[in-house]
């Protein structure tokens, strides 16, 4: 019997309507033989965690451009740590400025993925961060 396979979720939190750069990741994940569930466009913080919860992840993904990442962020940490979630890695991406990130990351985000960062830079992160089963 195999590996057991890392399964993401992928999700656009607010109303960002903005994905090139959430599909990009979306198959470099699946590429890499990651199994990869992709919510859409728009989702609220509770349709977010409700998916993580019914989809039995590892890693969620936030990819945010709208400015909304500080309230929307928190919001989907504590939504996951009242479900008993708390062991699936969280990292986000999109626009957020440098100063932001520190509040992030203290909120549960293990990492901010910027503009331009590679996709290998990002499957690094997950396989090195991931926890263990």
């Amino acid at each position: 019997m195999g590996e057991k396979r890392i399964r993401a979720l992928l999700a656009k939190p607010g109303l960002d309507g903005h994905d090139r750069g959430a599909k990009v990741i979306a198959r470099a994940l699946r590429d890499a033989g990651i199994e990869v569930i992709y919510t859409g466009l728009r989702q609220t913080p509770e349709q977010i965690v409700t998916a993580a919860l019914q989809e039995d992840i590892d890693v969620l993904l936030l990819s945010i451009l709208s400015g909304a990442h500080n309230h929307l962020f928190p919001a989907i940490m504590k939504g996951l740590k009242e479900k008993g979630l708390s062991n699936i890695l969280v990292i986000g991406g999109g626009v957020i400025p440098q100063e932001d990130i520190v509040m992030l990351k203290q909120a549960g985000i293990a990492e901010i993925f910027g503009p331009g960062t590679s996709t290998e830079t990002i499957l690094s992160f997950i396989k090195e961060h991931l926890p263990s089963s």
